[in-house]
């Protein structure tokens, strides 16, 4: 039996956001969508202002119930279960990805200096869950970004390291472009050394290996997934920057995170592509 889709819910506009998403990604898989709300007792609240633990699960009710009548106007065909956990949002949010095949959040619009805010349960979440997790902006529905209509978000695409090249990140990407049936664009940077910097036959030489690295690379999954047609992009320069280029007009955009024997870690470059790229993005955890 599938596992579910499981989904962050406090109300926020980006976490409707995150529920839409999950709920056309659900439908389109065939598999159940689990709603998750966490309420959690604040210890140091000021006497007279504490909320009690029943406002807030009506809170949560209330929360949760809005939800699920969302969900159902969209997918109405969808097996959809809601949940109030009392415990901290972070620990019910690992608790949800470890029972589920994607874990979906919203993330915040746009901040001050130009990027997407990543609350700190978000990055605690992607640095730590034992399944993929997809952050979803503010404004879903109306990009049409996802199963229930492109829009010209017309292809997911990957990052991609050949120097670490990790089976689980490299299947998810065509899986979920041959879900959808769009192309997958798999993007990988490098850069010379820099005493061969101003040297052409160099920089001709090393574009031609990396350019082979990265097709032996995918080669496996291109058999293993014919229906999906791929690009492969090789170019020198910053990883992050070609990535949120690559994602203004994607469905979708792919990155890997290690998973740590101790302690938890996000890489400089999912990092970015985390507070930049436009579309949702998917983080995807791997030995």
């Amino acid at each position: 039996m599938s596992r579910p889709i499981a989904v962050g819910v406090d109300g926020s506009e980006e976490s409707l956001a995150a529920v839409d998403w999950a709920a056309d990604e659900a439908a389109l898989r065939g598999n159940g969508l689990r709603l998750v709300n966490a309420t959690r007792w604040a210890e140091h609240q000021l006497q007279g202002v504490k909320v009690s633990h029943e406002d807030r699960a009506d809170e949560a009710e209330s929360v949760l119930t809005a939800a699920e009548k969302r969900v159902r106007a969209r997918r109405p065909d969808l097996a959809v279960t809601a949940k109030e956990i009392e415990d901290a949002p972070t620990n019910v949010l690992l608790a949800a990805a470890s029972e589920a095949e994607l874990l979906v959040m919203g993330s915040h619009g746009l901040g001050s200096v130009g990027g997407f805010i990543i609350g700190s349960v978000g990055q605690e979440v992607v640095a730590e869950a034992k399944s993929p997790v997809v952050l979803v902006r503010p404004g879903y529905g109306d990009a049409g970004s996802g199963a229930s209509g492109a829009g010209n978000r017309q292809k997911v695409v990957l990052g991609l390291d050949v120097s670490e090249v990790k089976d689980e990140l490299i299947e998810f990407a065509f899986d979920f472009a041959g879900r959808h049936g769009v192309p997958l664009q798999i993007v990988h940077t490098w850069h010379l050394p820099f005493f061969q910097r101003h040297r052409a036959a160099d920089d001709t030489g090393t574009e031609a290996e990396m350019a082979s690295a990265l097709s032996g690379a995918v080669r496996p999954f291109r058999d293993k997934f014919p229906a999906v047609k791929v690009s492969e992009v090789s170019n020198p320069g910053r990883a992050a920057e070609h990535l949120v280029e690559a994602a203004s007009d994607a469905r979708l955009v792919i990155v890997g995170r290690r998973r740590a024997a101790k302690g938890s870690h996000v890489g400089s470059v999912t990092h970015a592509v985390l507070h930049h790229a436009s579309c949702p993005v998917a983080v995807v955890p791997h030995t």
